[in-house]
């Protein structure tokens, strides 16, 4: 097989890996697989690490432990892909709302108020979930 060939078969894969495991916008992604396979691949190996099901803790809750850090940092896009990433997971509105009452204390209302927008995506989400199930 021709390194071209070897290096359109990696990209493929690594690019299959990425969109099992994530949600959302990929074209950051997308741009340092073709740019730089091994540092996304390396990314990747940590990301799964960190955010795939391990061996006590169940993934939701990894989707919630990021939210609040997300949350910390400002980062509404990110706290809403995690938000509603928990949800599909199994992580109901109530966890993901008492959840981010936990952050009150020790992020400040900024934090609050970033970690209650996945709420409020989850609760539009439901929202369009039930509307297709009546039609």
């Amino acid at each position: 097989m021709s390194a071209e060939k070897e290096m359109q078969k990696r990209t493929q894969n690594l690019t299959d890996r990425a969109r099992k495991t994530r949600e959302g916008r990929f074209n950051e992604w997308d741009y340092l697989i073709k740019t730089d396979p091994e540092m996304f691949e390396a990314y990747q190996n940590v990301y799964e690490k960190g955010l795939l099901p391990g061996k006590e803790l169940p993934t939701k809750y990894r989707e919630l432990i990021c939210m609040a850090i997300l949350a910390f940092r400002g980062s509404r896009e990110g706290v809403i892909s995690h938000g509603l990433r928990a949800h599909r997971l199994g992580a109901t509105k109530q966890e993901v709302l008492e959840a981010a009452e936990t952050t009150i204390i020790p992020g400040g209302a900024p934090t609050f108020r970033t970690y209650l927008a996945a709420v409020e995506a989850i609760e539009e989400e439901d929202k369009k979930a039930s509307a297709v199930k009546k039609t």
